[in-house]
């Protein structure tokens, strides 16, 4: 059974509908590649998708060995190439509000490397992750 269906808007849009809970989500090529910039782009769902499957993975494996990761956040910079144009880098700060074991820093530094999208990647693209304790 598919997973999302989407179709073409024109004027370099597109619309996913996520087939379970009936989500949208809108892209648009960006500025620098003949869109209009007013939502996500594709290659912005990717970088975004690397960041949210590490917390997303870091949740289950928190949850699993009893810590907190509440009020964690983080930012994504996506860092296009031009020829080929492609992602090159996507670097990810993640940034906790306290500090954690080594114990639960090993569990996390797994979790960032181990992530489905990580591996999923291409190797050539270059996966750029900082993480940041005790940050409020």
């Amino acid at each position: 059974m598919a997973t999302v269906e989407s179709k073409y808007l024109g004027e370099l849009r597109t619309e996913a509908t996520h087939l379970k809970s009936n989500t949208r989500i809108t892209t648009d090529a960006p500025v620098d590649n003949h869109g209009k910039g007013e939502f996500f782009s594709p290659t912005d769902l990717v970088a975004t998708a690397f960041g949210s499957c590490i917390m997303t993975v870091l949740g289950i494996a928190a949850e699993t060995h009893h810590f907190d990761i509440s009020g964690a956040t983080w930012k994504i910079t996506k860092i296009m190439t031009e020829s080929p144009r492609r992602i090159g880098e996507v670097v990810v700060e993640l940034a906790f509000p306290r500090d954690y074991s080594d114990k639960e820093k090993s569990i996390i530094n797994h979790c960032i490397s181990n992530c489905p999208v990580a591996l999923s990647l291409h190797p050539d693209l270059k996966q750029s992750v900082s993480v940041t304790y005790g940050c409020k």
